[in-house]
């Protein structure tokens, strides 16, 4: 699936798309590869340009990117994406954001909770094949291990590693009521949160990508989140599904509630995706989104383009074979959620200084 080559490699990038995620402007990249003070890539030919490795480009993100990487004393992020219905783009959008989070300089932590495995199928790695179920999330479910370190690997994306999914990773959904019906005070809402304690001190984002469901999965990844990213397309069924999903959640959490558990999160975010502007519908149904969840509705709005159906068709993302323009929508949601990461990070210190005092 991965021809001509069977392991999947991350892509270069030329010096506009440096500047962009830097900040800087392209004078000013060529100027500093010249320096030496930075990885300086490597000139291409014919024409002569300066492209960059991954590698590099994360170098020169935490060099110039410094005071908007994690800060001392706050702990990783964890974001969650979820949406009951398939189809909506929820799998590219988690993996697209955990890519632009680590072309920005961030450390990531991908967790895919999907059976199907999709995302792990994306990174490069093929379910049920190159894997099996101890390397998932399932020992974890099952009570055979406590923290996720047994199940991390690194990916071919520099500054990603992922815990991968297969399709046995269903059975979580008999293994975690069994345990709730067998075992004094066990909170099966908790086992991921708990389980990727130790990790939140590694990395500095965590990302999970759901079944399409209200499963036992999606509720340990909602419990286990700080924020929430629903793909939404500006479509009448979708729309319909996204407000019972919400509905569902609501009678859930006052169904934990009961047992003593509580959930605030620090965002949660409605992300309108597939968006068709030739399709007559989607200024109608942009207003339906827009009056039910409001300011939760972000600027960041992604197209349906042919550059993300084949970098689908070829088990990818519009970042895996990086064109400015295919990414400037990506590249503003990624923009968005890393400003939302570090207010909460901030938040995060707040609430300690106040505890120590």
């Amino acid at each position: 699936m991965l021809a001509p080559q069977a392991v999947k490699k991350p892509p270069v990038f030329q010096t506009a798309q440096m500047a962009g995620v830097t900040g800087l402007d392209s004078k000013q990249v060529d100027y500093r590869a010249k320096r030496g003070d930075l990885p300086a890539g490597q000139m291409t030919t014919p024409g002569h340009r300066r492209v960059f490795s991954l590698k590099d480009m994360r170098a020169w993100s935490s060099e110039l990117r410094k005071a908007k990487l994690r800060p001392d004393g706050a702990e990783a992020l964890t974001i969650v994406a979820a949406n009951f219905k398939g189809g909506v783009t929820k799998t590219t959008t988690a993996v697209t954001i955990a890519q632009g989070l680590s072309m920005r300089g961030h450390k990531v932590l991908f967790i895919d909770a999907d059976p199907q495995g999709s995302a792990t199928t994306l990174f490069g790695i093929l379910p049920d094949v190159e894997i099996d179920e101890d390397n998932t999330i399932l020992p974890l479910c099952r009570g055979d291990q406590e923290s996720i370190e047994y199940a991390i690997r690194s990916t071919y994306w520099d500054g990603i590693d992922l815990v991968p999914a297969v399709s046995g990773l269903f059975s979580a959904e008999f293994d975690l009521p069994a345990r709730q019906m067998s075992t004094r005070n066990f909170e099966f809402w908790n086992v991921l949160h708990n389980g990727i304690d130790n990790a939140r001190l590694n990395y500095d984002v965590i990302i999970i990508d759901t079944p399409p469901a209200l499963s036992y999965i999606t509720i340990n990844a909602l419990m286990a989140a700080d924020g929430i990213v629903m793909p939404l397309p500006p479509n009448a069924l979708d729309f319909l599904s996204s407000s019972q999903f919400w509905g569902l959640v609501s009678v859930l959490t006052q169904g934990l509630q009961k047992h003593g558990a509580t959930k605030q999160y620090d965002f949660i975010d409605v992300v309108l995706s597939k968006v068709d502007p030739d399709d007559a519908a989607t200024p109608v149904v942009r207003e339906w989104i827009t009056a039910a969840y409001g300011e939760k509705v972000v600027s960041a709005e992604i197209p349906w383009t042919g550059t993300a159906g084949s970098a689908s068709a070829e088990f990818g993302t519009v970042y895996d074979q990086p064109r400015k323009r295919a990414t400037q929508a990506y590249d503003r949601l990624v923009d968005l959620v890393e400003e939302q990461i570090g207010a909460a990070w901030m938040r995060q210190l707040a609430a300690q200084t106040r505890e120590q005092a």
